[in-house]
């Protein structure tokens, strides 16, 4: 807090500043700070506003030792001050006896004793204001049920009252019967008591995510996984690093223990890495405790015990690491509640959780299924022959080599063995002729790792490593193989993003000089073997296909035939049957970019018959998927997908990243989202992402987890996307800034739309908010500013901000003038007149007709630039909006005269079922305002009349059915 209070009207602004904080140390910081400050004020009724205000950031900021405290310095307030308190501060005061139960209940140091002397004060006080004392015996029973003993007479007490004003609210009671006959083993009875809370029925600060936590075995123990699965999600989104909910985040990573989602468990122990020091309440510890020790047994027993694990600060840890420091700690804090309760109740119960086995082998719980080999470091590929295993030193290398003389797959697994040894202390070099100096198989190892970095983009790496190898293969005595990894050095400069039309151009002209230069190296360099010439061959070919690819210009079709002609005669000549297949599939690629399709088909199926007559077959998924991008070019989606599903069956005997698997996944997700099976294409888009991730292709990895999030909102899957999103956003290169920004904020944008989606408005808000505050920077696409700025204002609109949602608007405004949004910006501002006049009346009229006038000079703008919009006609809507807001302010005949000029702008409805609708709307609504508000009855009938018979004569008898509705309300008032 920058300055104190000076005024109690400053007091009470803090105070409600603070209460839209989080809770954690900030609100809990500022709580004690604006308490101190209203003593000054002399007024206890202040001071008293403070102090609950600072027993609230204790309660729920986990702090159980202070909440005590503060509610004693009130409890002498209200016993020497009595006036302060008025009747809502009384009850207020009464109910948080109940805070203070539960804050002593949860320190082992607190002596038995002084819980029940406490509960005697809670009585004696309730008594003695005439309160009921159900509350009271709701208490004796949960520390029943906390120390072990006499649960069932203390749970009768309590169960067999009827509830008051201050007893528990009915969400939390819910829970507390539950958990009763969960306790006796009866989990269908507890799931029935449960469901008004797990329905989302009965809510409060902790519900459902409380009940949520302890429901989820139950739900796996009596067989209604799905809805395990689906709570889960929301109950942990509810909780996430929460440090109240400690106890309920341990058991959700149970639960990803219990079902084989432990990788899922250990990034949402990541997640929360902050409980570890952050829980000051000994109870909800060792409830957090216990399910992480769930999970790392899990871990280790699956033999992962090595793998890095998030544990307390100041050291790194590993799983067995961490479980052993866990475990001593959860069983300290169970003996000493024992000790304290004088029963083995914690200790027995820790068992109990330590002692279940799983439920399942495997419950998806996300759009992003990961195992613990995906965390595990990488190990090195095995070959596909069996008997590759026992082959000599020698015999390795002179495999591996030969196999990438001819780009065989299989190549790569040899050399990720070769360097194994090669890098292992103690390695000795074969003194064999045929296999060559050390020197040249480093260069062989360099150059395979420089193809490795340029596939997955990272070309400034790949070009300093085929530089590094051409130096060695120099120093080798290899001229040849020198040459063409200079070669390949090359290529990759030539792959730099476009930047407009000027980095296109600059691409083209370098990708032509790169293309030179190749080719003066070609001529350089004679005494090539075949195999090396062909690949140089490739290179030139490969640098015109770029620049096609690049500019799309006529002129550069020809160059790029000629050199794979080039190529194709020389494979052909010396037999070469990877460079054969390599030229065809290159021949198709350009057919393809030069827009000629059906002949990209003709040689794909002429390719195809030759790689099922000759090899080599790993290029046969390749062929197929290229194959079927081109049925996708023709709009043929159901022959894409039969070959891009074939190409995916044939590609599984070779390595995924030899074959571009994520790619074909890719591809296939569009043909299955042409051929309207959403959630095939969603299993597609993740397994795309998998693929991309596990071959250290993050920025494809993360493109392609983007369009599943979109998609699973689209479909309703509210809750699996924004988990999707939230495991991404907290990966390591997202939180240190390392992926591209705009990537990064379009994960955002969905995650927070999806948040909308789940009506989740505060949360979205604030992430819409800060999304629009960063992208106002973006100068290079205001475009996408406005957009955000727009979504933004009308959420703040929707949350009754309507200032802070014109700031927002203008904002949106002021990037449409550098980058028009015509529709997507009258859209918005149609929609934040309506949410102001609905939501205020005449009182928010002027601010809705600004925002309808802004509307109306976009509309205009749109007309002037002749901008045709994809939905409903901009001026029309407009009128239409005046005329709503107009009749929700009550001026309802400026309303009707806006909605007669709606229906002249619309027109007579025609066949088409969008415009019908539209125009019913408007028709419905003039009604309504002139026969219910204006009560201009018949003129009303003659109008909804005349809209009826027009709407069956062109067969639209849905759109008649709220005009015959409501045409028989109005008759029943005549």
């Amino acid at each position: 807090m920058p300055t104190a209070p000076q005024t109690t009207d400053e007091l009470y602004q803090a105070l409600r500043e603070n209460d839209r904080r989080p809770y954690g140390r900030t609100r809990t910081v500022t709580a004690e700070e604006l308490a101190e400050a209203a003593e000054q004020f002399g007024d206890p009724v202040h001071l008293v506003v403070a102090l609950f205000a600072l027993q609230s950031a204790y309660n729920y900021g986990s702090e159980p030792r202070k909440s005590p405290v503060v509610f004693a310095r009130l409890l002498t307030l209200f016993d020497e001050q009595p006036d302060a308190f008025d009747e809502r501060r009384r009850h207020t005061l009464f109910w948080r006896f109940k805070w203070v139960a539960h804050a002593l209940l949860a320190l082992p140091e607190m002596p038995l004793t002084a819980l029940r002397q406490w509960l005697t004060e809670m009585r004696d006080r309730y008594e003695k204001a005439g309160l009921e004392l159900q509350p009271y015996y709701g208490q004796a029973y949960q520390l029943a049920a906390h120390v072990g003993e006499d649960t069932d007479l203390a749970y009768e007490l309590w169960a067999a009252r009827a509830r008051t004003e201050l007893s528990d609210c009915e969400a939390c009671e819910i829970c507390e019967r539950a958990l009763y006959h969960l306790a006796a083993g009866d989990d269908e009875r507890a799931l029935r008591i449960w469901e008004p809370v797990l329905a989302g029925k009965e809510s409060c600060q902790e519900e459902p995510a409380r009940s949520i936590s302890y429901a989820l075995l139950p739900l796996l123990r009596t067989g209604d996984t799905d809805r395990a699965r689906a709570l889960h999600l929301t109950g942990y989104r509810a909780c996430r690093r929460n440090s109240s909910m400690a106890a309920e985040i341990g058991r959700h990573l149970e639960f990803c223990a219990l079902t084989g989602n432990e990788a899922r468990g250990l990034e949402l122990l990541a997640e929360n890495r902050s409980l570890f020091d952050d829980v000051d309440s000994p109870l909800d510890l060792l409830g957090f405790l216990t399910g992480v020790e769930v999970l790392l047994q899990r871990v280790e027993l699956l033999g992962h015990g090595g793998l890095p694990a998030t544990g307390y600060a100041g050291r790194g840890w590993t799983v067995a690491g961490l479980r052993a420091e866990v475990r001593g700690r959860a069983d300290d804090l169970a003996a000493r509640f024992d000790a304290r309760n004088a029963t083995t109740t914690h200790t027995d119960r820790r068992k109990d959780r330590l002692d279940r086995v799983p439920f399942l082998d495997a419950l998806e719980l996300t759009l992003r299924t990961r195992d613990l080999d995906d965390v595990a470091p990488v190990a090195a590929p095995a070959t596909r022959e069996a008997a590759a295993v026992s082959e000599t030193l020698p015999e390795l290398i002179l495999r591996a080599r030969a196999l990438g003389e001819q780009a065989d797959p299989d190549a790569s697994a040899c050399w990720a063995r070769l360097r194994a040894l090669v890098d292992a202390p103690g390695y000795s070099h074969p003194d064999d002729p045929a296999v060559g100096s050390l020197v040249r198989l480093r260069a062989d190892l360099l150059a395979e790792e420089a193809g490795r970095a340029g596939e997955k983009g990272e070309h400034d790496t790949a070009v300093a490593l085929y530089e590094e190898a051409a130096s060695l293969y120099d120093e080798a005595g290899a001229p040849g193989h020198a040459a063409l990894v200079r070669a390949c050095a090359l290529l990759p400069t030539g792959r730099v993003p476009d930047e407009g039309a000027d980095g296109a151009e600059a691409k083209a002209a370098a990708l032509t000089g790169i293309h030179a230069a190749l080719v003066r190296l070609h001529e350089e360099t004679p005494g090539l073997a075949p195999y090396l010439e062909a690949r140089m061959l490739r290179l030139r070919a490969s640098a015109l296909g770029l620049r096609l690819q690049t500019t799309r210009s006529e002129e550069h079709i020809a160059p790029v035939f000629a050199e794979v002609d080039l190529l194709l005669a020389f494979a052909e000549r010396h037999d070469i049957a990877g460079q054969v297949s390599g030229a065809l599939l290159l021949r198709i690629s350009t057919y393809a970019l030069s827009g000629d399709l059906p002949a990209a088909l003709a040689q794909a199926d002429a390719l195809l018959d030759r790689l099922k007559a000759h090899g080599p077959a790993w290029h046969l998924p390749r062929t197929l998927g290229m194959r079927g991008r081109v049925h996708l070019g023709l709009k043929d989606a159901q022959a894409a997908h039969a070959d891009l599903t074939e190409s995916l069956r044939l590609a599984a005997d070779w390595p995924s990243d030899a074959v571009d698997t994520a790619g074909l996944h890719s591809a296939l997700a569009e043909a299955c989202m042409r051929l309207r099976r959403p959630d095939e294409a969603l299993r597609h888009f993740t397994r795309s992402a998998e693929l991309e991730l596990r071959h250290g292709d993050r920025t494809d990895a993360f493109c392609a987890y983007s369009n599943a999030a979109r998609l699973s909102l689209d479909l309703g899957r509210v809750e699996d996307c924004i988990a999707l999103l939230d495991s991404l956003l907290v990966e390591p290169d997202v939180a240190a800034g390392e992926l591209d920004d705009r990537l990064v904020a379009q994960l955002r944008l969905t995650r927070a739309r999806a948040l909308r989606a789940g009506e989740d408005l505060k949360a979205a808000t604030a992430e819409f908010a800060a999304l629009a505050a960063e992208s106002a920077g973006w100068e290079d696409d205001p475009g996408s500013h406005a957009m955000i700025a727009a979504e933004t204002a009308v959420l703040l609109a929707e949350s009754g901000e309507f200032g802070r949602a014109r700031e927002a608007a203008d904002q949106a405004l002021a990037a449409h003038v550098r980058a028009p949004r015509y529709e997507q910006l009258s859209n918005c501002l149609r929609e934040l007149a309506r949410l102001q006049a609905e939501q205020q009346g005449a009182e928010g009229l002027a601010g809705a007709l600004a925002f309808l006038a802004d509307a109306g000079k976009v509309a205009e703008e749109a007309r002037t630039a002749g901008y045709e919009a994809r939905g409903r006609d901009l001026d029309s809507a407009l009128a239409y909006e005046h005329g709503r807001v107009n009749a929700y302010a009550g001026e309802y005949e400026t309303s009707l005269t806006a909605l007669d000029e709606a229906l002249t702008l619309l027109g007579e409805p025609g066949d088409d079922k969008d415009h019908a609708g539209e125009w019913a709307e408007c028709v419905r609504l003039a009604a309504v305002v002139e026969g219910i508000y204006l009560e201009r009855h018949a003129p009303a009938l003659t109008r909804l009349g005349t809209a009826i018979s027009l709407l069956t004569t062109l067969g639209h008898p849905e759109e008649t059915e709220p005009l015959s509705s409501l045409s028989g309300r109005l008759r029943d008032k005549e």
